[in-house]
């Protein structure tokens, strides 16, 4: 039986040379792919694939969200990260997302195979370059109390700092969402108010700063 596979990435050209890759082996077939953290959510929802091969930076929705909305509303669907970032804070969010797999952009084709038969087997796979970041991280971040945007921001407005932090109005997001603009102008008032930061130039760096966003 086939490992189903679901393609992550805004670079087209990444997707396609993934595909072609996977496609030749015998045991894993590629049956959906997106350049869109929200649609790779509805794709999953769509063809219940065994893994999702998740980029991080991606506009709209980050593959650390998609990742979390995922493994939340998708149980049985394993993602692994193939990144170009080696950051900790990049790979301690993954995880902590509900990740199965950590890997790096510049790995051989061989390891992302290997990484996808072993998550397929509800294993957890880490890429050997950056194992010690994995365990050093984890034990630092279990010392102390986690401040990251992942824990002082509800799941909406990480969203929604986001698309602000794109250049998304207020109008925009609220289309997007299908809400008032009152609502998203509450949210971002929450959001300035927890991290203490009044402006969008600065929320824009926060967010680039906790890889919330890639600009």
């Amino acid at each position: 039986m086939s490992i189903k596979i679901i393609l992550a990435d805004d670079h087209n050209i990444m997707r396609q040379a993934l595909r072609v890759l996977l496609e030749n082996e015998p045991d894993i077939e590629v049956v959906g792919e997106t350049a869109d953290g929200q649609a790779a959510l509805g794709l999953v929802r769509e063809t219940k694939p065994d893994v999702v091969i998740m980029d991080i930076a991606m506009p709209g929705l980050n593959g650390v969200e998609a990742t979390r909305k995922i493994t939340a509303k998708v149980p049985g669907a394993k993602v692994i990260a193939l990144s170009a970032h080696s950051e900790r804070r990049f790979v301690f969010h993954m995880f902590k997302a509900g990740a199965s797999g950590y890997l790096l952009k510049d790995c051989i084709f061989e390891e992302l195979v290997c990484a996808i038969r072993t998550v397929a087997k509800n294993e957890i796979y880490v890429s050997p370059k950056i194992a010690d970041v994995v365990v050093g991280g984890f034990i630092r971040q279990s010392l102390k109390k986690d401040l990251s945007v992942f824990s002082v921001l509800t799941d909406r407005e990480r969203e929604v700092l986001q698309l602000l932090s794109e250049g998304k109005t207020t109008k925009q997001i609220a289309l997007l969402f299908k809400v008032s603009v009152k609502t998203i102008e509450t949210h971002r008032l929450n959001i300035m108010e927890k991290l203490d930061i009044h402006n969008i130039p600065g929320l824009t760096k926060y967010a680039i700063r906790e890889g919330l966003t890639f600009l």
